[in-house]
């Protein structure tokens, strides 16, 4: 009962934000978001509330997820690079909906949670690794979509280079010591076209794999 109340909810609130793309929200509803939070919160599994993960993380609330998930305009056939993957909750809507997803993740354990959730959701099209995605992925070649969700200093242009022409970078930037800001970036042939679009609660990126957990 969970998933059908908390899904319904969700697209009545979506629908007030202008967000009405049935792919994608049929790509939600067919991705049980309790299967992607810890069991003490599966109430809560489709609130707007920031909810905790291991090793410090946490997952966002779902109206900010699928917000990102729908500025991304995803389509069949594109290959995607999420950095950080969390829960893998994103990383598995984004499989129902393109033809790749390679997601990264520094903790060994969120990686190992992730891939289970994902598997259980049946998706076999999202790879998920443990990498330091600081630096961007190099040897990956080039994505049409570049989802980051850890915070840098400034716009991360490495991962620029690896966008398809046509292609849309959305990360999060520090703008301050204590705000970060959801920046979209759009490449066409060389050129980039920056689109500042909202404050967003993320942490600072960490670089490096994580030693413990």
């Amino acid at each position: 009962m969970i998933e059908k109340e908390g899904f319904a909810a969700l697209a009545l609130r979506l629908r007030g934000q202008g967000i009405n793309d049935l792919d994608l929200l049929t790509a939600v509803e067919q991705t049980p978001r309790t299967l992607f939070v810890p069991p003490q919160f599966a109430g809560e599994a489709y609130s707007r509330r920031v909810l905790p993960l291991d090793c410090g993380s946490f997952i966002e609330g779902i109206d900010l997820a699928v917000r990102l998930l729908h500025l991304l305009n995803l389509k069949a056939g594109q290959r995607i690079l999420e950095v950080g993957t969390g829960s893998g909750f994103t990383a598995a809507v984004m499989g129902r909906l393109t033809e790749r997803v390679l997601t990264v993740d520094r903790y060994r354990t969120l990686v190992t949670n992730a891939q289970q959730s994902i598997e259980k959701a049946g998706i076999r099209n999202v790879i998920v690794r443990q990498a330091d995605g600081s630096n961007g992925m190099p040897g990956e070649g080039t994505f049409d979509r570049i989802l980051v969700t850890a915070a840098f200093p400034a716009l991360p242009r490495f991962f620029a280079e690896q966008l398809v022409s046509g292609g849309m970078l959305i990360a999060p930037v520090m703008v301050s010591e204590t705000e970060c800001r959801m920046l979209k970036l759009v490449k066409t042939g060389s050129r980039f076209d920056r689109e500042d679009l909202f404050d967003v609660p993320y942490l600072p990126i960490v670089p490096q794999m994580a030693q413990a957990l």
